[in-house]
């Protein structure tokens, strides 16, 4: 097919505007490889595009969607053919190049991930950036030298949000102690699934402390 169908955001009389739109394939923006998009996925980032907020895109027209997942239907590098299955977080999409809110997306070559084995496409866009950034942040803790086992708790915050609700399932199940503060004491039990086994209200971090100096609390 020559066409296909894509969110699409332009600026009307300098104001965003967002819609579903029938595109010509020419139209795609420059790029080695050609991926039919499965998936993409909800982030706060993404909210914003769709709903004419600035902040994300950066120029107009934009196809929204920060991450995207699929199959490779053309390519001119040598590094992708036909079939590989794809995925590609952030990178520009939805700011400077268009994104995964489509059935087609044109990018670079070395904007993209071969799928890991024992993943499903749909199952990477459900971890999508953040589950990602959650990962690079527990990673990046352990190498500073936390690990298991320790006696005191790590605490996650804005932890009901997409980052911290991972990074408190990614954590439990490595075996810390996760206490999870949030400003929304409704998602405790929520939270207590995913393995926290503390839920603190976020106040209680802001609140001024009566003493110049605190007790160590947290391993991380």
């Amino acid at each position: 097919m020559s066409t296909f169908k894509a969110v699409f955001a332009t600026q009307q009389e300098g104001k965003p505007h967002v819609s579903l739109q029938q595109l010509d394939r020419a139209s795609l923006p420059p790029g080695d490889v050609l991926v039919r998009v499965r998936y993409s996925d909800l982030n706060y980032k993404d909210g914003l595009a769709v709903t004419g907020r600035p902040g994300v895109i950066r120029k107009y027209p934009m196809i929204p969607g920060v991450d995207l997942a699929g199959v490779v239907e053309e390519s001119s590098s040598p590094d992708w053919k036909p079939g590989d299955e794809v995925v590609v977080t952030g990178c520009g999409l939805s700011e400077t190049a268009w994104g995964g809110y489509a059935e087609l997306a044109r990018v670079d070559a070395h904007s993209l991930v071969r799928l890991p084995e024992g993943l499903t496409l749909k199952q990477s866009m459900a971890i999508g950036t953040a589950g990602f950034t959650a990962m690079q942040c527990v990673v990046a803790l352990e190498r500073h030298g936390l690990a298991p086992g320790q006696s005191k708790e790590v605490l996650v915050t804005g932890a009901a949000g997409g980052v911290g609700s991972i990074a408190v399932a990614l954590l439990a199940k490595l075996g810390y102690r996760v206490v999870a503060s949030t400003g929304r004491a409704e998602l405790g039990d929520y939270l207590r699934t995913l393995g926290a086994s503390e839920i603190l209200d976020r106040a209680t971090l802001t609140a001024p402390s009566k003493r110049p100096l605190d007790s160590e609390r947290w391993a991380g």
